[in-house]
């Protein structure tokens, strides 16, 4: 089956919606086409039964800020929505989505034609403009953006767009495991978030006290990037057992059973954003690209990133 649209946008986190938005806001047509099973990226929210209640757990993005004057704007429209809230325990501008981090994700996608579960495999060129093959699916469009992590975009730029493909390829992103626990009673920590510089935590919270949030004591833990590194091939059982006790041993607490353990492992988590124009577009070619890696690699950077790649390709 073959679909065609006017803009293909390959990744529906932030900053491929963020530009979703802006240009489907101006009565362009465009078609998001994102791996993932629903709305997240790395804003994911995941959802597991503890002991009979259904609790989340925001396993990616712990917060975000909001500085930019338009960016503030969307997070109002956000809070008026009922999908975003002010998180102090994180800072006095620290924001959370509510009841998930991934809400604001969910909400922008409501208004756009985004196929989840598609994953893009190859783009290349035809008369139309580009082909791009995903599974049994083939789409053309005379303008592809892709919004995905450097180093996947890399490689979907790789035979088309060779200096494109260089720049993404240049960016180096840091890995991160992520612990997600729970527990049958609340853990002695005053304090709902924890960070530290050195040692192998760099950050927990207690996701059950974020606004928003309902159920038993659920804490998220952050191996520090070397940690991350350092157990970067265990499996993901063996990785969430040994950060679970680096978290004790960091906050001081005696060992409390887990009734809820799982991990995941970001490959590209942390990228080292390319200081620049904040998005790359080739008009010769109708072939952009946005994301963090190109702005800042925040939740904000993301979005301003999509923006600026909707506002090149909208002149």
């Amino acid at each position: 089956m073959n679909e065609h649209t006017e803009i293909l946008i390959i990744g529906g986190g932030m900053a491929g919606l963020s530009c979703a938005t802006a240009l489907a806001g101006s009565g362009r047509p465009v078609i998001v086409l994102d791996k993932g099973r629903g709305p997240g990226g790395r804003m994911a929210a995941r959802r597991v039964e503890i002991d009979g209640a259904n609790v989340s757990f925001d396993h990616g993005a712990q917060y975000f800020t909001a500085r930019d004057p338009a960016f503030r704007e969307a997070v109002a429209a956000w809070e008026a929505a009922g999908v975003a809230a002010r998180w102090p325990a994180a800072g006095d501008e620290a924001w959370v989505g509510t009841p998930g981090m991934n809400a604001p994700i969910r909400a922008m996608a409501e208004n756009l034609d985004v196929r989840w579960g598609v994953r893009a495999e190859t783009v290349e060129r035809n008369d139309a403009g580009w082909r791009v093959a995903a599974g049994e699916q083939t789409f053309t469009a005379t303008t592809v953006l892709i919004a995905v992590p450097a180093e996947q975009a890399a490689v979907l730029l790789a035979e088309i767009a060779p200096d494109l493909a260089a720049l993404a390829g240049g960016v180096q992103s840091a890995p991160c495991w992520v612990v997600m626990a729970g527990f049958a009673a609340p853990l002695p920590i005053a304090d709902d978030t924890f960070r530290s510089d050195t040692g192998p935590i760099s950050w927990a919270a207690r996701n059950s006290a974020k606004p928003g949030r309902a159920g038993a004591e659920t804490w998220v833990i952050h191996a520090s990037q070397a940690r991350s590194r350092d157990i970067i091939d265990l499996p993901k059982d063996q990785a969430a057992a040994a950060l679970l006790a680096d978290f004790f041993a960091a906050t001081g607490i005696a060992p409390a059973v887990a009734t809820h353990l799982d991990a995941h492992r970001w490959l590209y988590a942390l990228p080292q954003a390319i200081k620049g124009a904040g998005a790359r577009f080739d008009l010769a070619l109708g072939l952009g690209i946005a994301g963090d890696y190109l702005h800042s690699p925040r939740v904000e950077g993301a979005w301003l990133s999509g923006r600026t790649l909707a506002a090149m390709v909208a002149q």
